[in-house]
């Protein structure tokens, strides 16, 4: 296990990058079928302990909000690191573990390259701006550092908040702490 922090290129205000990607549920999901006020993409994983720490988070997160939107994405290499393989990741939503909006597989790294991310997990919130999704918030989901702690602080749910009520986030952006992502060979 690596530790890495993220620090994404992508600053508040820029649109989200665009994706169409196999879900763990069957179905295929593009940026723009997400049609809530507020999306939380989250680049994680199924064996990364900081990953497996904000799945309980995750999960609340999606069924507590009706105007968010939880996508997970798996961009890590299945051939090397078998928990992350699709088939797991359909065994993990056949069973409630993971209950997000959706969990995509990201099979060539291209998505999670394209939004500089880099650890698991490595969320992202956007709000709708002119019809596209704007970054709104690139940072830790709470204050729990290790994966052992207990948060405090749920930075994520102020700025969902925020995001929701037409607000400015102001909460700063703090580098995502995880494992690296385990990119797939080119």
């Amino acid at each position: 296990m690596v530790q890495m922090e993220s620090d994404s290129e992508l600053d508040r205000g820029d649109a989200a990058p665009d994706f169409e990607l196999p879900g763990a549920d069957g179905e295929t999901y593009a940026l723009n079928d997400f049609e809530t006020d507020a999306l939380l993409v989250v680049f994680t994983c199924n064996h990364c302990p900081y990953a497996k720490a904000k799945i309980d988070l995750l999960n609340e997160l999606a069924a507590e909000y009706d105007d968010l939107a939880v996508v997970g994405i798996n961009p890590n290499d299945a051939d090397a690191y078998p928990e992350d393989s699709f088939e797991a990741m359909r065994e993990r939503v056949a069973d409630g573990t993971v209950a997000y909006d959706a969990y995509l597989r990201d099979e060539t790294g291209e998505v999670a390259a394209a939004y500089d991310a880099v650890c698991t997990p490595d969320p992202f919130l956007f709000g709708r701006e002119d019809g596209a999704w704007r970054l709104r918030y690139h940072g830790r989901l709470d204050d729990a550092l290790n994966p052992d702690d207990e948060p405090t602080e749920f930075y994520v749910r102020d700025a969902v908040d925020a995001v929701l009520a037409g607000e400015d986030v102001e909460i700063p952006d703090r580098p995502s702490r995880g494992c690296s992502i385990k990119w797939p060979d080119a």
